[in-house]
């Protein structure tokens, strides 16, 4: 018997149309001139959607002209265009998180049902490309970004495994949380830097930076207490190889805990926190801060014209148009 496509979900999940505002919204707040010349203090929020369980892994897709995003426990990939309609790009995912753009125009993402990387076209099936390490199976990788080079830079926790809306419950097989480098060009898998649970990362502009949040505090949450209460962002000298040095302390946050961030052209720190997204100079000094009205998960830039800032914020979809 053929399949009755009449009886398929649709794609659509907002028609074209204007952003709303947030009823309420206080202001930017802007500590440093520096960031007055960017971002003005009257900049509102454009709400272009509100209807996911918990938005992350924010990402442009250049070849697409879209803003991708993970609703992680509805299981899909999301597509934001810019005349505002919503899309389901890939529906049924394996609980994807975090997403990255590839050097060849190909989509990658972090899946914690499946405990992989993978890749697609943002609209077909993914299919992994990165499952073990040193025979073991990853914990359940959480965020992604790609390096100059084209090699995939991905942090493995193990948040998925210990929530069943986000994955399922399982024993890790490795001892370590990690940051890794996958050079798809000879598929070599490196393990970077070990961390109490890596969370979000990202390079300078000019790649000899390499920022990464440590957020073992968010177990807390899931498990209802935890030793460890690393709630910051640590940053790494890069050489040319890759190889990482000098790790320190870059910034830690006020309110919750620094998950994913982007690093703009100037090399400033956007991060999410419990309260908003806070900005920071190269230096550490804190630029300023924009509240949200739900805890953000992760951010990126893009956009049609005027550059903007998107930001999955729970429910959320945002976004806040830059001045330069």
């Amino acid at each position: 018997m053929s399949e009755d496509r009449t009886l398929s979900p649709g794609r659509m999940l907002r028609r074209p149309g204007r952003p709303g505002k947030i009823d309420g919204f206080t202001c930017v707040e802007v500590h440093d001139p520096r960031l007055a010349a960017v971002l003005s203090p009257d900049a509102e929020w454009d709400v272009l959607y509100t209807f996911t369980l918990h938005g992350e892994g924010t990402v442009w897709d250049t070849p697409r002209d879209r803003l991708v995003w993970s609703d992680v426990p509805n299981r899909r990939l999301l597509a934001w265009y810019p005349d505002g309609r919503v899309e389901v790009a890939i529906d049924n995912t394996q609980f994807m998180n975090g997403n990255a753009l590839g050097a060849d125009g190909y989509l990658v993402h972090c899946e914690h049902g499946r405990r992989c990387i993978s890749r697609s076209d943002g609209d077909g099936r993914p299919e992994p490309i990165i499952t073990h390490y040193d025979g073991k199976r990853l914990n359940s990788p959480n965020d992604v970004t790609v390096a100059a080079d084209g090699a995939l830079w991905f942090t493995d926790p193990i948040f998925g495994i210990l929530m069943p809306n986000q994955g399922s419950i399982v024993d890790p097989d490795l001892d370590h949380r990690s940051v890794y480098r996958f050079d798809p060009r000879d598929g070599s898998l490196r393990r970077m830097a070990d961390f109490e649970q890596p969370n979000g990362l990202f390079f300078s502009p000019d790649g000899r930076r390499l920022y990464v949040s440590d957020t073992a505090r968010s177990l807390g949450e899931i498990i209802g207490g935890h030793e460890r209460d690393t709630h910051e962002i640590l940053v790494f000298d890069v050489a040319a190889d890759g190889t990482l040095s000098n790790r320190r302390l870059f910034c830690r946050t006020d309110h919750g805990y620094p998950d994913g961030f982007a690093v703009d052209e100037r090399g400033w720190v956007w991060t999410t926190a419990g309260d908003g997204i806070h900005i920071y100079a190269p230096d550490g000094v804190r630029l300023g801060f924009i509240p949200t009205p739900a805890t953000p998960s992760n951010c990126a830039f893009g956009g049609p014209g005027p550059q903007r800032l998107f930001v999955a914020a729970t429910s959320y979809l945002l976004s806040i148009k830059l001045m330069t």
